[in-house]
């Protein structure tokens, strides 16, 4: 019966292992510079792009990130997404076009869902 149950238990722990690594898949880590805001179409005083956060979107719903080697990749930001700046808790209004970031994100129906955004360096940090 020893033998039995502990092949049970390898059989589960082989198929847990597996799911996650499945799971972790569709995991992505992007670092870059924030080059774009973009708005909701409805939302008032910015049409669909947005400008740096002083004359641009209230409340974004995607950013796109450059990376060092130039490549564009727009992430989604869901009412999941976290913030975090300076090692505290931050909210999306906080970031700006030109922020160095860190995003954590989830690759769902072909697109990128923001699960964590870590702002690394600000942009007013990187004008002085």
């Amino acid at each position: 019966m020893g033998l039995k149950n502990n092949t049970v238990k390898l059989a589960m722990a082989l198929c847990l292992s597996v799911g996650l690594a499945l799971a972790q898949g569709n995991e992505k880590h992007l670092t870059g510079k924030v080059t774009e805001l973009t708005c909701p179409q409805a939302a008032p005083d910015c049409g669909k792009k947005s400008q740096p956060r002083d004359t641009g979107c209230p409340q974004p719903t995607e950013l796109t990130v450059q990376s060092a080697s130039g490549q564009l990749q727009v992430v989604e930001i869901v009412g999941t997404t976290r913030f975090v700046e300076g090692g505290t808790a931050a909210a999306v209004t906080d970031l700006k076009v030109g922020d160095q970031v860190e995003i954590d994100a989830n690759l769902i129906d072909g697109e990128l869902d923001a699960v964590e955004v870590r702002c690394i360096n600000t942009a007013a940090q990187t004008a002085h």
